[in-house]
């Protein structure tokens, strides 16, 4: 490595931690990747939406006290649980002093609704003779202030903080797929500027849940019936996205770094390119191919986080097809469902994986997402 300055340092990825429909850890899903299909889908539970569910863990390997896992919702579970994994395979799960000077990034949305509460006051709402004054009585007598501390977004970096002891300064991002992208762009830009060595960034999210099936199917962004490609959803006419439960952590550090600890790297992540225009047809074609050409992509293979929502779904294929004609895109979603903040840094992780296996030298991960935000995230070997 020869770099003239520290703001051209370069950022390595140094440990992963997956969690998803496909199971646990780095072997799990790129097996999965091989298959280029899910390995779980219910489409029973909350018919007629199918969902991705989370794999059955063994939550004391990485969160051993009980009264821990108790007081966590399952997201914050999910996020915890691939934090840990990411840190056993950067070799530091152990090392308190390292962790302590460790950041930490994290994308992710808010915890679960009482939906028994929520159904119970829409229900008298309908014949409350003053809707108003109803309403303000029961959200202050009827939900628990427990379980609005429990929805705290940064509720998931403090859980990693007590968990795994990374201590050092933290954030979080909130802001659906976009906030994905941010995250990692906003660790890999501090680490290439030299203005820390170390941060764990990513994000979990819980798909099983009738609160968020509720909001994103009056939105009309929900896919129905039987599990479809994402790519061919918008061709059957039931464009739309099939929500996965997933948690995704990486560990990023400057080269040089990992280099005096005699870490593994897994690759190399070059700087994040992410984008918010207006929304307007051919304005996600236009995003991306922007943001392709400030990162300089010229990958052999793409992983897509295409949502299946239609027109947008329909744009970042005819796009994929010009920006990197003859190479393979696998379309995240086909593998572990939509996570939302969760995509990136997924897309991301499982990249890393693949260049480590020598499946591919460069790989670029497109997020776009469902109402707004583009990125692209570029990955590549060593050398």
């Amino acid at each position: 490595m020869s770099k003239t300055s520290m703001s051209q340092r370069d950022v390595v990825v140094t440990g992963i931690g997956l969690v998803s429909c496909a199971g646990e850890g780095i072997a799990a899903h790129l097996e999965a990747f091989t298959a280029a299909s899910p390995k779980a889908v219910d489409i029973e539970r909350f018919a007629p939406y199918p969902v991705h569910p989370a794999p059955a863990l063994v939550l004391d390997g990485q969160i051993p006290k009980k009264s821990d896992q108790r007081q966590m919702e399952a997201w914050q579970r999910l996020g915890v649980y691939a934090a840990g994994l990411a840190l056993e395979s950067a070799g530091v799960k152990q090392d308190t002093a390292f962790k302590a000077a460790m950041h930490l990034v994290v994308a992710c949305g808010g915890g679960e609704r009482d939906t028994a509460v929520d159904g119970a006051i829409l229900t008298g709402l309908r014949d409350a003779a003053d809707p108003g004054a109803y309403l303000n009585e029961h959200l202050q007598n009827d939900l628990r202030p427990t379980l609005f501390l429990a929805q705290l977004s940064n509720l998931l970096a403090g859980n990693i903080a007590i968990v795994h002891g990374v201590t050092g300064a933290s954030r979080t991002f909130m802001g659906e797929e976009a906030s994905g992208v941010d995250a990692l762009r906003n660790a890999q830009s501090r680490i290439a500027s030299g203005q820390i060595d170390t941060m764990l960034v990513g994000g979990s999210y819980s798909a099983e849940r009738p609160d968020v099936l509720v909001v994103h199917e009056m939105g009309g962004y929900l896919h129905k019936g039987d599990f479809l490609p994402v790519f061919e959803r918008a061709e059957d006419g039931e464009a739309g996205f099939i929500l996965g439960s997933a948690a995704a952590f990486l560990m990023l550090e400057a080269a040089e770094t990992a280099v005096a600890r005699g870490a593994k790297t897994f690759a190399r992540l070059l700087p994040v390119e992410s984008d918010r225009p207006r929304r307007e047809p051919g304005s996600v074609g236009r995003s991306l191919s922007a943001l392709w050409d400030r990162a300089g992509a010229k990958p052999d293979a793409v992983i897509s986080g295409a949502t299946g929502v239609r027109a947008i779904t329909a744009e970042e294929g005819a796009a994929l097809a010009e920006l990197a004609p003859g190479v393979p895109v696998t379309a995240l979603g086909d593998l572990s469902g939509h996570s939302l903040e969760v995509t990136a840094p997924f897309g991301a992780a499982l990249g890393a994986a693949l260049i480590s296996e020598g499946r591919a030298r460069e790989i670029a991960v497109t997020t776009v997402g469902h109402r707004r935000g583009e990125g692209v995230v570029r990955l590549s070997a060593l050398s």
